[in-house]
């Protein structure tokens, strides 16, 4: 059996049948095949074919109803959000009140640092990554400064030992058992999005809070990726994008998660919006503000309808299939995209080696990851991003991508190498 059958074997085999078909597959932009092997849903996950319907359905209701759609629409605008309450709450690991559909990320993540980041005293550092995303980087910085701190002196960025990519669970906690004193907030990636490393959440976010900080996750490469406890781990609050693993489009609806203990602390202060107030006398127009005992309380405006259409149809996948069979089959498929490339030349994984460390995703450094990246796409039909200068990342999503995938990106980059 060569290597192309066995893939298809795997495939044919899976405890997890492929719902490719549920999907939007681009046509190969080259190579021998007619869809693409699509290894970007770290960047944007495909679209599922239900969110045509989805938006056709409101924009119906819009063309028929008008303002009335949001009360008589098939599903009411006023209260729309709600409906991706309960779905949330069971892919993230919460209780339906500690969730909350708005916003995008950052902005989310900076709602929840005006509640959370109180810097006082000594106790004035945000911990994070130094791999961390731009944006994030970019907001505890600015955070810092609308405190009138030194984001230089404030931000701590925690690097991985000489000579390794990724931090060590041990060295996270060390520096904040001996340094807790000093620390506001932890604030770090679920998944790394540049290396794919699983952090150990539970274990951090035990040692954080024990330090006295406040712990928060910035989960856009973990939600619909790993499985999470958010209230379980006792997180203070997470946020999240869903246009990456959760499939729900460009720019689409992000989600947040405060934890039970904050959401009924109504001391905790927030900055606040119409759609912040409770439902029951939102339209009394009352200027004094009742926030609700839920993460809604940190709600501003009313959600954009067409925008969390998708978010809906998406969140409908996830409850169907669910978050453990998914997980496992992604161990699976980066377990076995790992052995097809390791024998190769040219490219080192930096990526954790175990599969339970990583989400889906492996990150390999080589020489022109830009130019790579183009001639994966023009001449085989394999879809990956660069991060400049020296790492391709492949995301073998699975909910749709395969063992053939990951075969067909396989014998591709020995061919370029």
């Amino acid at each position: 059996m060569n290597a192309e059958e066995e893939a298809r074997r795997l495939d044919a085999s899976d405890p997890l049948p492929t719902l490719r078909g549920e999907f939007f597959v681009p046509p190969a932009p080259g190579g021998a095949y007619g869809e693409a092997a699509y290894f970007a849903g770290n960047s944007l996950g495909l679209q599922p074919r239900t969110v045509a319907d989805r938006l056709r359905e409101e924009l119906d209701d819009w063309a028929r109803l008008a303002v009335e759609a949001h009360t008589q629409g098939r599903r009411p605008w006023v209260d729309y959000h709600e409906l991706a309450r309960e779905p949330t709450a069971r892919l993230v690991g919460a209780r339906p009140h500690e969730v909350v559909a708005m916003n995008s990320l950052t902005v989310n993540l900076h709602l929840l640092m005006a509640s959370f980041y109180r810097p006082a005293g000594t106790r004035t550092r945000i911990v994070i990554e130094d791999a961390a995303f731009p944006s994030d980087s970019y907001a505890v910085a600015s955070q810092a400064v609308h405190h009138g701190l030194d984001p230089a002196a404030t931000v701590v960025r925690l690097t991985p030992r000489p000579g390794e990519e990724n931090l060590r669970t041990e060295d996270v906690v060390a520096y904040l058992e001996r340094e807790g004193g000093t620390v506001a907030l932890v604030l770090l990636g679920g998944v790394n999005y540049l290396t794919g490393q699983l952090m150990d959440m539970p274990a951090i976010t035990k040692a954080g809070r024990a330090a006295g900080a406040v712990v928060g996750w910035d989960l856009a490469h973990a939600a619909g990726n790993v499985p999470l406890r958010l209230h379980d781990w006792d997180v203070d609050f997470a946020a999240w994008c869903t246009y990456k693993y959760l499939n729900s489009g460009p720019g689409a609806v992000a989600g947040c998660f405060v934890h039970e203990r904050h959401v009924r602390d109504a001391s905790v202060p927030k900055l606040s919006g119409w759609w912040g107030t409770d439902p029951s006398v939102r339209f009394r127009m009352d200027p004094d503000i009742a926030p609700p005992a839920s993460a809604d309380a940190w709600q501003l405006s009313n959600p954009p309808i067409l925008a969390l259409a998708p978010v809906l149809a998406s969140l409908a996948i996830f409850d169907r299939v669910g978050m453990d069979a998914l997980r496992a089959k992604s161990e699976r498929l980066t377990a076995y995209l790992a052995a097809r490339l390791a024998p190769l030349n040219g490219l080192e994984i930096i990526t954790p080696p175990d599969p339970a460390s990583r989400g889906a995703q492996l990150s390999l450094r080589v020489s022109d990851a830009g130019a790579l990246v183009r001639r994966l796409a023009a001449e085989h039909g394999v879809i990956a991003d660069a991060r400049e200068p020296d790492v391709v990342r492949l995301a073998p999503v699975p909910l749709y991508c395969t063992f053939h995938d990951c075969h067909r990106a396989a014998e591709a980059l020995a061919a370029l190498l």
